[in-house]
């Protein structure tokens, strides 16, 4: 019998072709605008990357707290496990009075999110209409920018630059100011340790259009000797304030933030807010850390002492910091921070700030500074 090869059957190339226009059409939207976070490395990585113990390595890279979270915090954790298997709703409406208590605002005012980047999310989803235009800081927390994106807004930068020498004068953001939604401000500034005064802030609110939005970033306000913006939302229907637990309050990898919204604002969480999206052993810990004010003041005064020790020690140019960081100008700061890697001290390489020039380095223990501190001035002389 002759067998004749009659090819693929209409219906396979039905299939083939539906295949072909999943695999065309099947995309997300173009993103080719977003730039990906880029985080500090942590021990985990480097240790396995340079063949290390990880208890060899000193993180000083991402900010975090060397003292760690409040072991009230610990403790709340651990008795809470067992209620994870429930949606955090007391938990996260008494996280909310208690910040409202000790803000003095109504408990509608604090907007509790999965880190202070989740308050950027809910207020650019609460103001901005596509297309709407954003003015941000350069260089700035990256994820500013990300944010707006995502919700479909246009982006504009003001300069907080080494030629002014980091400073942030209140008509460098006026200048660039064009009808914005919103305005991001950082104080104390990421990477460079800058602030705005309380004037300043209000200053730049009162010189705006009435439809835009001062966002207040206040990540590292625990740090800052000068007193938060929060007023401010009081007196003024344009201004939010930031503040996160993962910071001063060691609770970094329970993502845990919030806004203080002014009170024309607040009914708008619950229609912007994703469900449950701050957990509940965060709403936990966060109660627990907020009730030990030793360690808080524990680690804002290391943190004080450390930037100050290494603004007087290290052998480079640094910058007056108001954060729990410093700033270094060290040349080739890809160079740098790999030398120190191998050093066993981790720091943070600012070319993805656009300051390739710039370390960042985070406040350790008095131990851990110090030897952050040589490490950094044997690499700096032998570079």
């Amino acid at each position: 019998m002759l067998v004749v090869d009659a090819g693929p059957s209409a219906l396979t190339k039905a299939i083939l072709t539906a295949r072909h226009r999943l695999e065309v059409y099947m995309r997300p939207r173009d993103l080719s605008a977003h730039g990906a976070y880029i985080p500090g490395e942590g021990i985990e990585e480097v240790a396995r990357e340079l063949d290390m113990e990880p208890d060899a390595l000193l993180a000083l890279g991402s900010n975090e707290n060397p003292l760690g979270p409040s072991p009230k915090a610990v403790e709340a954790i651990q008795a809470g496990a067992e209620a994870v298997a429930e949606y955090p709703k007391s938990s996260h409406t008494d996280l909310t009075r208690t910040l409202a208590e000790q803000w003095g605002v109504t408990p509608a005012q604090i907007w509790l999110s999965p880190g202070a980047d989740g308050a950027i999310d809910y207020l650019s989803r609460a103001a901005l209409e596509p297309g709407d235009r954003v003015l941000l800081p350069e260089p700035g927390f990256a994820y500013y920018g990300m944010s707006t994106r995502y919700h479909h807004g246009e982006t504009d930068t003001y300069p907080v630059s080494r030629e002014r020498d980091f400073a942030m004068p209140v008509e460098a953001v006026l200048e660039a100011y064009d009808g914005h939604r919103i305005v991001h401000l950082t104080t104390p500034h990421n990477p460079t340790g800058a602030i705005y005064t309380r004037d300043e802030i209000r200053e730049i609110a009162a010189e705006t259009n009435d439809e835009t939005l001062v966002v207040v970033d206040e990540a590292y306000g625990e740090y800052n000797r000068h007193p938060s913006a929060r007023d401010l939302v009081e007196e003024r229907s344009d201004i939010a304030v930031l503040r996160t637990f993962s910071k001063a309050y060691g609770l970094a990898g329970l993502r845990l933030g919030y806004a203080i919204v002014p009170e024309a604002w607040a009914d708008a969480y619950a229609r912007i807010n994703t469900p449950f999206a701050v957990n509940e052993l965060a709403c936990r810990a966060g109660l627990a850390a907020l009730e030990d004010d030793a360690h808080l003041e524990a680690s804002i005064e290391s943190a004080r002492w450390g930037r100050q020790r290494m603004h007087e020690a290290i052998n480079a140019p640094t910058w007056e910091s108001h954060g729990n960081f410093v700033l270094a100008h060290v040349g080739d700061a890809t160079a740098i921070a790999e030398a120190l890697k191998h050093e066993g001290v981790i720091v943070r390489d600012c070319t993805s700030f656009g300051l390739p020039e710039c370390i960042r380095v985070s406040c350790g223990t008095r131990e851990g500074t110090e030897q952050a501190i040589d490490a950094i001035n044997e690499v700096l002389e032998t570079a």
